[in-house]
């Protein structure tokens, strides 16, 4: 299962963007601002770049598990081996004060913010746990939209 963010306008310290599964739009998304951090960079340079808890993963493509986390107390989805940030989760959440680096979904009908988190959070959970449960691979591939 392939899972696509497209990251379409920076705001001042957040990130909207269209979370697309399997091509197909799901929901917006809200992140921490983007700093132009990329997947190809030395790790070096992400961390100089990088303010903690207050920073957009780098765009690329990386791999999606279901699993429980503790500091949520859920099943939520983790992404795996993303440079210079750990525990990166695609969670419900309405700001960037819930973010933490992490991707939040919802409905950008409000500047700044998403709304009805939860329902595509769990909406969200359910899709990548049946594909889980059929042995398929999961990934995401986060980019800009122009690019």
């Amino acid at each position: 299962m392939k899972l696509k963010l497209q990251r379409r306008f920076s705001g001042e310290g957040y990130t909207i963007g269209s979370l697309y599964v399997d091509n197909k739009y799901f929901c917006d998304t809200l992140e921490d601002a983007d700093r132009g951090l990329t997947q190809a960079m030395p790790l070096e340079e992400i961390r100089r770049i990088k303010v903690a808890h207050e920073t957009a993963i780098p765009t690329g493509v990386y791999k999606v598990v279901v699993n429980l986390s503790p500091a949520k107390r859920r099943m939520l989805p983790r992404l795996s081996d993303v440079p210079g940030f750990s525990g990166i989760l695609i969670h419900r959440g309405n700001t960037k004060r819930d973010s933490s680096g992490c991707i939040l979904v919802g409905e950008n009908k409000v500047k700044g913010k998403v709304i009805n988190s939860t329902q595509y959070e769990k909406r969200l959970v359910e899709i990548l746990n049946e594909a889980q449960g059929r042995g398929e691979e999961i990934n995401i591939e986060v980019k800009h939209q122009n690019k």
